[in-house]
Parts: structure tokens; C-alpha cells; sequence
């Protein structure tokens, strides 16, 4: 027996053993409280009774306050956390974007022929030019396709690959560097495994700068810019012209700027240096570019290889263009 607020209450009988201590196991003691708390407050009066509910009520409410506002924290911060996970995964996604936007908005071909079999000996200016404007070009964040001694089925492809890329934002530029002929009043790229004997072979062996633009037209380009420094004395008209004629004049399309190495139906020598003198003046001027775009450039390179050469050679600038477009500088 046990006494509890004046009363004796029964409680259980622990078995022993001669092997067994006295003390009770966890388990009994665990019962033996729960039935001394139960008997307790049965003998209670209301008012004690009630006390003693809302002390374990309001502990209770305390502890679960507690808990619920730890949650609610833990909760928030993370919460808080993916939420600028999210932000800067976004902001990575966009400026990749804007990069790839870039990158595909600026599109540039970059042809140097030099080993033509016909020739008495390589043109090595072409691909030294086609390797500097290159590089160039790739900082100002061109996507440039250079390719070098190309034949035909080379320069149709890559100009395949050119116009698969153009979107309708997209500023396109071609170089080419090499022989150029002019047949049928349109000007012609030649490949080096051109087979020329006649004026007519010319259309079928050559590329035509007109039909390439008028297709980078047609895929919606916003700007094109064209350098053609191909007005070199070739060893294929003397087959069956008395001289050289040089290139023709090619017109500008909508919103487009052409530099050519010489006036139409002009030729030019190539200097001894290591760049052709169109290329070499236009990349001088490209990295003093002041406050005036690409056209500005154009025209200033005309005008310093004019007056280099004693009007000797006087490039041509054909132009149409109606934004502003800058490389390098």
C-alpha cells in the first residue's frame, strides 16, 4: 500500500526471484506512474484538477507553438534559398541566351584561295588575309566559317552552312580573297579547282557574289557586308580575252555595304608584304575605328589605299546600308 493526499492506494506486486534485484524494472516503474498520476488527480478537487489541465494545456500549446515556429522558419529559409537558386539560375539562362543571341546575330564566310594550279605561283596574301580578318572578326563576336583553298563543292557548302544560320536580326558578312572574274556583267569567285578555257566556263566553275547575296537576302538578314579582294591579274583570261578585265560593279541590296580591292574593271598588283593592301589598310583602320561604324571604315580605306597608291588603285564602296554596324575598334 501507498499513500497518496491522505488516501492508500493498492499498487501492483513486484515479482522477485532469488536471482533479481529489488528494484523495479523501467517498464514497471513507467506503469507504476501512470497509475499514481491517474489515482492523484481522481482525488482532486475540480478547481485542482482543472489546474493542473490547463498548466499541461497550456505547456502543450506552448510546445507545439514552439514547434510549429521552428517549422514555419525552416520553412521560409528554404523557401528563401530555392528562390535565389531559382534567380540565379535564371539570370545564368539569360545571359547565355543573350550570348547565343549575339553570337548567332553576327555571322560571318571567310574565303582564302592561294593555290590555284593554273597559277605560275601561290597567292599567299589570301590566306594570311582570310587568318587576320578571322581573328578580328571573332572579337568583335562574329561566328565566323573560314575556310582555305576551297573548291567549289568547299565554297558551296560553306555558304550552305552560312545561310542555315541567318535569322532574321542577323548581320552577315563574306571575304573573299583569290582570283575573281567578271562574266556576263556579274562577278565571279573562282575556286581552286577551277577548269577554265572559256568566258563560258567562268558561270559554271564560278560563284557568283550576286547570286550569294541575293540568298543571304532571301533568308532574311538584317545587314550584309561584302569584301571581295580579288581584283588580281589571273592566269585565266588570257585564254580568251587580249587583257584583264577586272571585276564588274556589283550593286548593293537592300541594306548592304560592298568593299572591292579595285574600281570595276580595274586590276591591282599585289604588294610584297605579308596582307594584301586592301586587307592590311582595313584592318589598320578597323582597330582605329573612332565613333563611326563599319561604313566609315570602308570608305576610309578607299580613300588611304587611293592616295598610298597615286590613285593607282582605287578600291570601290558600294553601299545601301542603313544601320550602323561596328567591328573592332
Amino acid at each position: 500500500m501507498m499513500r497518496v493526499k491522505g488516501m492508500f492506494v493498492a499498487t501492483p506486486q513486484i515479482e522477485r526471484n532469488s536471482t533479481a534485484s529489488t528494484r523495479p524494472t523501467p517498464q514497471t516503474q513507467i506503469r507504476l506512474a501512470r497509475l499514481l498520476f491517474g489515482r492523484a488527480v481522481l482525488t482532486m478537487t475540480g478547481t485542482q484538477a482543472m489546474n493542473v489541465r490547463q498548466l499541461i494545456s497550456r505547456r502543450s500549446v506552448a510546445v507545439v507553438a514552439s514547434l510549429v515556429g521552428m517549422v514555419s522558419l525552416a520553412i521560409g529559409a528554404h523557401a528563401a534559398l530555392n528562390k535565389r537558386a531559382l534567380d540565379a539560375a535564371k539570370a545564368i539562362g539569360t545571359e547565355q541566351a543573350a550570348d547565343a543571341a549575339q553570337k548567332h546575330s553576327r555571322l560571318a564566310l571567310v574565303i582564302g584561295n592561294g593555290h590555284y594550279p593554273d597559277a605560275s605561283a601561290p597567292l599567299n596574301q589570301p590566306i594570311n588575309d582570310a587568318r587576320a580578318l578571322t581573328s578580328t572578326l571573332r572579337q568583335s563576336g562574329f561566328d565566323v566559317d573560314v575556310v582555305e583553298d576551297a573548291s567549289k563543292d568547299d565554297m558551296q557548302r560553306a555558304i550552305g552552312r552560312l545561310k542555315s544560320k541567318i535569322k532574321p536580326e542577323s548581320v552577315v558578312m563574306l571575304f573573299f580573297g583569290g582570283y575573281g572574274i567578271q562574266a556576263g556583267r556579274e562577278s565571279y569567285m573562282i575556286p581552286v579547282d577551277a577548269r577554265i578555257w572559256k568566258e563560258g566556263d567562268v558561270r559554271r566553275e564560278g560563284i557568283s557574289v550576286e547570286t550569294v547575296l541575293e540568298g543571304v537576302r532571301e533568308k532574311g538578314a538584317r545587314a550584309k557586308l561584302v569584301v571581295i579582294d580579288a581584283s588580281r591579274r589571273n592566269p585565266y583570261e588570257r585564254r580568251f580575252r587580249s587583257y584583264s578585265h577586272g571585276l564588274a560593279p556589283i550593286a548593293a541590296p537592300d541594306n548592304a555595304l560592298i568593299l572591292t580591292s579595285a574600281t570595276p574593271g580595274k586590276v591591282a598588283d599585289d604588294s610584297k608584304g605579308q596582307n594584301s593592301v586592301l586587307v592590311a589598310a582595313l584592318l589598320n583602320n578597323l582597330a582605329a575605328q573612332g565613333a563611326g561604324g563599319v561604313e566609315s571604315v570602308f570608305n576610309k580605306t578607299r580613300v588611304a589605299i587611293s592616295r598610298a597608291s597615286d590613285g593607282e588603285q582605287v578600291p570601290s564602296v558600294s553601299s545601301s546600308l542603313l544601320d550602323e554596324i561596328r567591328i573592332g575598334g
